[in-house]
């Protein structure tokens, strides 16, 4: 409950100063929909992917999004 009123207090602060919020460390599907139920624009963490040198992310990206 604590950390649930935190988030809600962060994304009210970042709606009003017309800001997106990235939220880290996403580790679980409940903690995920928790955070799409407030209104929380993107996430990242190790429920995505595990940290990755950069030369292997960028050839991640370029599958996902071709030039």
């Amino acid at each position: 409950p604590a950390a649930q009123s935190v988030v809600k207090a962060i994304l009210a602060l970042a709606g009003g100063l017309g800001l997106r919020v990235i939220a880290e460390g996403v580790e679980t599907e409940t903690q995920l929909a928790a955070l799409r139920e407030l209104g929380c624009d993107a996430a990242q963490g190790y429920l995505f992917s595990r940290p990755v040198p950069a030369v292997e992310l960028t050839g991640r990206l370029r599958e996902i999004w071709p030039s």
